[in-house]
């Protein structure tokens, strides 16, 4: 195995591909050759076969099986002793294919978009194992550059989690997504419903707006794609038409049921379960509730140095500004931005003057104040 393998990613812009080229070279200092099958000015898939020791699909759901084939029937058993990975969000089609190759095999899953982040620190990766001897040290190594929390699965299991973390919730959301587009014609649409409404309901029309903002092909696919998919529908919309129908009684028996049925969940999800959940419910509550704030200041720190906040944090200081919240964020070109909220009464010409301040000494780059 060579220290310093060439990587060959197949895959598009608009998937994981373009995140995954530049974190094989910056992050970890690899050459990258690259297939885009709707770019034919990109590397060609014999150039890969021929240089890539580690080839990574990052390629739509539905394509990667029989893409994956057609790689195993042109490289013609070049490809034993490198290692094959994947990038979808099922597993099993893609896993399969790989394994009737004669490379080593593990599937990836990053539990997120591709990032504004340079790692994948505080999101999840997946990890299907399913034939890896000789480049388990370079895949651990990969792992621990990604920073993210691995677990590790069977191709099945992962796609049988992903009918409920993944299939589960985006119908869910899709669902009341249309709902709340049917009733658009009697209350007005969204930005009428919002003045309404509760943290639940902010938080499910942020997920709802999410899933209808991205890539329309992948959800599909994770509806149909899986398996699994079905049978989890089935489940859903039964439980949903047993609260309808209750509802729709609505006398002390149907309450008792209701009770019975959908109340009594706290008992499987158990005690710390339900202490967690309501303590994460409350600290995005907490969040939402700073960033309505309407004095505050957005601020990139353009030297990434010890001490550089507190030398932002004292102008506000010196001016006699007092602060009620701070939050770190991205923007969208991946830069990192503090938030800072500005407790009641504020006088808006003191603020001005410290933000000027920010602007002008080049401590800091002024995004958005308020």
């Amino acid at each position: 195995m060579k220290p310093f393998p060439v990587i060959g990613i197949v895959g598009s812009a608009g998937t994981y591909g373009r995140w995954l080229c530049g974190f094989f070279e910056r992050r970890m200092g690899l050459r990258v050759v690259g297939h885009d099958p709707g770019d034919a000015g990109s590397d060609a898939p014999e150039v890969l076969l021929e240089q890539a020791d580690v080839l990574l699909f990052a390629t739509p759901i539905r394509l990667t099986a029989a893409l994956v084939d057609d790689y195993v029937r042109l490289s013609a058993g070049r490809e034993a002793g490198r290692l094959w990975l994947d990038v979808t969000s099922i597993k099993q089609g893609a896993v399969d294919a790989m394994l009737r190759s004669r490379a080593e095999v593990v599937g990836l899953h990053p539990m997120t978009a591709p990032p504004k982040a340079p790692t994948m620190k505080g999101r999840v990766v997946v990890v299907c194992e399913a034939r890896i001897d000789r480049w388990r040290p370079w895949l651990q190594g990969l792992l621990d550059a990604l920073e993210g929390e691995c677990v590790h699965a069977s191709a099945e299991r992962h796609d049988r989690m992903m009918a409920l973390v993944q299939a589960m919730v985006h119908a869910s959301h899709l669902a009341q997504a249309g709902v709340l587009e049917e009733y658009a014609g009697d209350v007005g649409g969204l930005a009428a419903i919002m003045p309404f409404r509760s943290a639940s309901f902010e938080l499910d029309a942020a997920i709802a707006a999410r899933i209808l903002s991205l890539n329309p092909e992948i959800y599909e696919e994770i509806q149909f794609g899986n398996t699994h998919s079905a049978d989890m529908l089935d489940r859903l919309l039964a439980r949903l038409s047993e609260l309808r129908d209750l509802v729709r009684r609505g006398d002390d028996a149907a309450r008792a049921r209701f009770r019975a049925r959908f109340l009594q969940s706290r008992e499987a999800f158990g005690a710390q379960a339900l202490a967690e959940g309501n303590y994460a419910y409350e600290r995005v509550g907490y969040l939402l509730a700073d960033l309505a704030g309407r004095r505050f200041a957005s601020v990139h720190l353009p030297e990434d140095r010890p001490g550089s906040l507190r030398t932002l944090l004292h102008v506000f200081e010196r001016h006699g500004v007092s602060l009620e919240s701070i939050h770190s964020s991205r923007t969208p070109g991946g830069e990192v931005h503090f938030r800072i909220g500005f407790v009641r009464g504020t006088d808006a010409a003191t603020l001005a003057a410290a933000v000027a301040e920010i602007d002008d000494s080049g401590i800091g780059r002024v995004l958005e104040s308020g």
